[in-house]
């Protein structure tokens, strides 16, 4: 499978999940998770056609980790929905994946079967798919965080700032299971677990973000505003781990992680 097809399936996926934020609207759970989870199928048949026709996992490139990334956004939300029935959590989710989507639409990336060295490494798949996951969680609870900053009327509750801190707690436990793969694949490719490269520079300031934000809401629980503000910037620090380093002239001239 080529990527000239992708966007006959983005396009069914997407439109598989805006009639399920739809029907999340209209409060019928249903075709709200059977709509979500076609979609899904619809988009991970093309991820593994085309990891069958690349003869490599589709995680080299910066487009083929948008590929992941846009697929756990609307799973991460499918399970906020079915969790705690947050009708608008997938309108959100299928919006963001809609622009990572539209981004490798009109900025494909060079996909051949090229693969560095270092890249064949058991512990790459692993590393980079449990990453992705990681960063589609604590995506969502970047989305509760704008949510109730800026949308939300009311004051905000326990229940709702429960649920954030339950987002990060997962997102960070696949974060770290992350960075370990990392550990092992570098012990393994360069000899070291670790090697202050400005990408893991980045991703262990990151991981120090959602450590302070998890101790600052058991410090300080009534403080609810600061620590959503706290979140968001962990969430920059994140995107700036995963793609921002790319236009760093240090990453550019030194980064292993620059394939």
């Amino acid at each position: 499978m080529s990527w000239d097809v992708f966007a006959w399936f983005a396009l069914s996926a997407v439109f598989c999940w805006a009639l399920g934020a739809f029907f999340a609207w209209k409060g019928r759970r249903t075709p709200t998770l059977v709509l979500t989870l076609l979609g899904l199928l619809i988009y991970a048949a093309f991820i593994t056609g085309f990891w069958i026709s690349l003869d490599r996992p589709p995680l080299r490139t910066q487009g083929e980790t948008r590929l992941w990334f846009s697929f756990f956004l609307p799973l991460a939300g499918v399970i906020v929905y079915s969790r705690w029935r947050y009708k608008w959590i997938l309108s959100f989710t299928t919006v963001l994946a809609l622009v990572f989507i539209c981004v490798n639409l009109f900025k494909p990336e060079i996909h051949n079967k090229t693969m560095m060295p270092a890249l064949m490494s058991p512990w790459f798949a692993p590393h980079v798919i449990v990453y992705m996951l990681s960063y589609a969680i604590l995506g969502a609870s970047a989305v509760m965080a704008v949510y109730l900053l800026f949308f939300r009327r009311e004051k905000t509750t326990d229940a709702e700032m429960a649920m954030t801190d339950n987002l990060v707690y997962v997102g960070l436990t696949f974060l770290t299971f992350g960075m370990l793969f990392g550990a092992l694949w570098a012990k393994e490719v360069w000899g070291g677990f670790w090697g202050w490269d400005p990408k893991e520079t980045w991703a262990a300031i990151t991981w120090l973000c959602y450590v302070l934000y998890i101790h600052f809401r058991r410090a300080r629980p009534q403080e609810k505003r600061t620590a959503l503000i706290l979140l968001l910037f962990s969430f920059l620090c994140l995107q700036m781990c995963w793609w921002g380093i790319n236009y760093l002239p240090s990453a550019r001239s030194t980064s292993v992680h620059t394939y």
